[in-house]
């Protein structure tokens, strides 16, 4: 019989349980023990799920409370001295304090940073090393839920971050190479192995997904000492698990290595399956990633048997068929998707679905007889999705067709923009403004469900919508904010709102996915070619506008993020996609200037996270991204002002790119890095205005004045002072209104006083 496995499952739960356990921990409202309850439910529910649709061996040790980084940093003792008397009287709250910050009970502690994880849309918590450091086992996670499953008859196989990706996703806060750790850490490794071969694991699965990019000499030899190490000590078999893309010239190297069998990613990279099988030493188990792990639709199946049939054909019962990553990537089930129409949901596939298609996949190699009736209908589904009118326009196409690359730019360069919105604008030195939202308070999520079940009329709701904007506004006028904003309280989510006012775009209703800890996304599907039908901002803008004398931004999300944060189709490529949003969103930008907005912020989060793995295709994609960005911008006036917003991404590597955006004022995450980030403005000299933000949202403490102070001037010792703009790291809406005035007041008194000091110096 032909293996099914996976290597990961969605933890947050199909109606989002681990969510709300988390908050209601954290707000006191309910105790650890409640939290661990449902962590446990959760975890015996998806075991169990699993093997209903036909997984031999479910992982485990994939769930998490927050992050699986954070989860191998904690277990291996990795914690900064700061956290450590608070991790070592409270295991829990120590553990959330690095994830979230903590301030109180005399505790007032920075989170760890976070960024995203490889091209995903999942943020990782960045785990903090110094030269020197020891690591210990602290806790047996591992070891306490491979007994959990067992306990419940279902034999598992853990997952752990392996040792060398582990140490190159960290930082060291001294600059010394992470990867000379690597001696403290393989002890730890190697007690945890024989521990949980002890308990009775056959297999561990160890993740070293940092082979699928570009490695140095030193990399590839922490491989080969790491490995050799590991395979010198008792433990159970090691499957060595490689995702999001080839292996390529990394193959030699994979296959090199003592371990028991090897998971490559056939969906990013089907054309590597021969020269993995050629290279793969004799006895060794091959997991196939045949089922997209990151992505919603139904499988090729008739594809993915091919690929399954000729390693069968090498490999015989070596071979397992998989996810190509971690489900983690993908909502629970599809089940729940009772409103979708019948043809799009029959083109659609979740994370059990997925797992039941490899379950067919494999019956289908063992010759069942019920598998040729389920390639069939899945055959047809595809054939379905292929022919429908409502995925291809062909007016869209044209419009296509018919761009020039004057689309792509501004009238004027920038230093001729900058002086037109100078008169326009009359701002003051170092401008203050925020990042787009503002807190979506229980009351205002409570009325937008009330509407959208009826039980609040359109019109009750656009009045509490008024009446909660107005509010905004005269709060940044009282606070003394430069640029406002209106605040979103009429949006749900930066990508869904738009989405829904888009053709082309589906959505779901529990197609829910992890972005970090508690936050979940339910990203829109594109399904088909995307146009405006309708103005979908300005309505909202122009209302915030008329209220106020102070100039509003309008908010709109940008090309890339919509279609980083989407579930993109798969039957065109990402580019066109990509400028198709771009048009949609460059008839809005227009919409905004003509009814009197000033300043457009086009937010791009994501534009970094799109960068393939390997820097040879990074030019392709960097082309297409900074194109479609332009294209949604350069429509305007020289006197309106572009913004744009990235947040949690390393620039260095990009910031040309960055600057070829051309947005007159970038605003970016810094506060968590403590202004790091800005190392990529010494080197290259950015031309346009800046926002460094100084207060990280993301965390529930609330930085003073004297802190913000700080970090604005280790800006300035990087930027002009006539670039800086002072601004938090993203927007308010997940924070409260009591800390967002207590931070934002103190944003706006740290920018006073440095246009005093400013003032000062020019004056001597």
């Amino acid at each position: 019989m032909t293996t099914v496995t996976n290597l990961g499952f969605p933890r947050i739960g199909a109606k989002r349980e681990l969510k709300r356990a988390l908050e209601a921990y954290w707000s006191g409202e309910s105790s650890a023990q409640s939290l661990q309850d449902t962590a446990r439910a959760l975890r015996a529910r998806h075991w169990q799920l699993q093997r209903e649709a036909g997984v031999d061996v479910p992982p485990s040790n994939d769930f998490s409370l927050y992050d699986q980084v954070l989860d191998a940093a904690f277990l291996f003792d990795a914690i900064p001295a700061r956290y450590r008397a608070l991790a070592d009287a409270d295991p829990l709250a120590g553990y959330f304090a690095l994830a979230r910050g903590v301030q109180r009970d005399g505790h007032d502690l920075h989170a760890l940073e976070m960024t995203k994880w490889f091209d995903t849309n999942y943020h990782y918590l960045v785990p903090e090393l110094q030269a020197g450091q020891g690591f210990a086992l602290r806790g047996d996670k591992p070891l306490a839920e491979y007994r959990e499953a067992r306990a419940l008859g279902i034999q598992t196989r853990p997952v752990l971050l392996g040792p060398v990706s582990f140490l190159l996703l960290s930082k060291t806060v001294d600059g010394s190479p992470a990867l000379d750790l690597l001696d403290a850490l393989l002890p730890v490794y190697v007690e945890l192995l024989g521990a949980l071969k002890d308990a009775g694991a056959e297999w561990v699965q160890l993740d070293e997904p940092l082979l699928v990019q570009d490695l140095d000499e030193t990399a590839r030899a922490a491989y080969v000492h790491a490995y050799a190490t590991l395979a010198t000590a008792p433990r159970p078999k090691v499957l060595l698990a490689t995702y999001f893309g080839a292996l390529d010239d990394n193959l030699p190297l994979a296959a090199s290595l003592p371990v028991d069998g090897l998971h490559v990613d056939l969906v990013r990279a089907p054309e590597q399956l021969d020269a993995v099988i050629k290279a793969l030493p004799a006895g060794r188990v091959l997991s196939a990633g045949l089922v997209n792990g990151r992505n919603i639709w139904r499988t090729h199946l008739d594809n993915a048997l091919v690929l399954a049939r000729y390693a069968h054909g090498h490999l015989g019962n070596r071979l397992w068929l998989s996810p190509s990553c971690s489900l983690l990537h993908s909502p629970v089930d599809l089940a729940l998707e009772t409103r979708l129409d019948d043809e799009l949901r029959g083109w659609l596939a979740f994370a059990r679905q997925k797992l039941q298609e490899l379950r067919l996949l494999a019956d289908a190699i063992d010759g069942a007889a019920h598998a040729e009736a389920g390639l069939a209908e899945a055959r047809a589904r595809i054939e379905s999705r292929r022919q429908s009118p409502r995925v291809h326009k062909p007016a869209v196409a044209a419009r296509l067709a018919a761009l020039t690359p004057a689309d792509a730019q501004r009238h004027s360069r920038y230093p001729q923009r900058h002086l037109a919105q100078a008169a326009a604008l009359k701002l003051p030195r170092f401008p203050t403004t925020t990042i787009g939202s503002f807190p979506q308070t229980l009351e205002v999520r409570e009325a937008r469900a009330r509407n959208k079940s009826g039980k609040l009329s359109d019109a009750d709701y656009d009045a509490f919508l008024a009446t909660q904007t107005e509010h905004c506004v005269r709060v940044q006028e009282q606070i003394g904010l430069d640029v406002l904003v209106h605040g979103e309280f009429e949006r749900n989510d930066m990508v869904e709102y738009f989405g829904e006012q888009l053709d082309g775009f589906a959505f779901t209703r529990s197609g829910w996915v992890q972005s970090y800890g508690s936050r979940c996304v339910k990203p829109p599907v594109i399904y088909g070619d995307v146009t405006r039908p309708q103005p979908m901002t300005v309505r909202w803008s122009q209302y915030a506008q008329s209220l106020t004398d102070r100039p509003m931004k309008g908010m709109l999300t940008g090309p890339v993020t919509v279609l980083q944060w989407s579930f993109v189709r798969d039957d065109q490529s990402r580019a066109a996609t990509c400028r198709q949003i771009a048009l949609a969103l460059r008839d809005e930008v227009l919409d905004l200037e003509a009814a009197g907005i000033g300043v457009i912020q086009i937010d791009e989060p994501a534009i970094r996270e799109g960068l393939p793995l390997r820097r040879a295709q990074w030019r392709e994609y960097l082309d297409w991204a900074v194109e479609a960005f332009r294209i949604s911008a350069s429509g305007v006036r020289d006197s309106t002002q572009i913004h744009t917003h990235m947040c949690y991404s390393e620039f260095n590597d990009i910031i040309h790119s960055v600057a070829a955006m051309d947005a007159d004022v970038i605003s970016i995450e810094t506060s968590r890095s403590r202004m790091e980030l800005l190392d990529a403005f010494v080197r290259f000299q950015y031309p346009n205005e800046i926002g460094p933000g100084v207060y990280d949202i993301h965390s529930p403490r609330v930085p003073d004045k004297e802190e913000m102070l700080a970090l604005l001037r280790k800006a300035a010792e990087v930027l002009r002072p006539e670039q800086i703009w002072v601004n938090p790291d993203c927007g308010l809406k997940t924070r409260g209104w009591k800390e967002t005035r207590a931070a934002l007041d103190a944003l706006v008194a740290a920018a006073r006083q440095l246009r005093e000091e400013s003032a000062d110096a020019n004056a001597a």
